[in-house]
């Protein structure tokens, strides 16, 4: 399909490699953080390893997404979905809701523009189903 995206997904699309950006923008701060420390970097090398991981596959998908191709999707429902109970933990357990709560409304603010009905059409390819 060489449909363009519509509006809301290119949207999501924006939203989700900002995700990106600001979790290896977190590795790189958490790392420079634990070099500085007593201890080096060796504690959270996993920590900043996914960090970073993550937020450049969340970047690469954001890209795709403005760029219309439909396999990013997906993966960026699902993404939303796992940083959800992120925020969950965050907002709850972790006791932070300063910063869980609006993580949480970020991340159903991308799912909602994912299932806007433009974006359920354009997913689909099927125009007619979802007018």
């Amino acid at each position: 399909m060489n449909t363009a995206a519509p509006r809301p997904v290119r949207m999501a699309g924006v939203l989700v490699g900002l995700q990106g950006l600001v979790g290896v923008v977190i590795a790189g701060w958490l790392l420079v953080a634990a070099m500085r420390g007593p201890s080096g970097p060796v504690p959270v090398g996993a920590t900043v390893a996914w960090l970073a991981g993550f937020g450049i596959i969340l970047f690469i998908v954001g890209v795709n997404l403005v760029r219309g191709r439909h396999g990013a999707r997906t993966p960026a429902v699902v993404a939303q979905l796992l940083l959800l109970g992120v925020c969950w933990y965050a907002a709850g357990p972790s006791s932070q809701p300063a910063y869980g709560v609006p993580a949480a409304v970020f991340c159903v603010g991308v799912l909602v523009l994912l299932f806007w009905p433009s974006s359920l059409r354009w997913a689909t390819g099927r125009p007619r189903e979802f007018s």
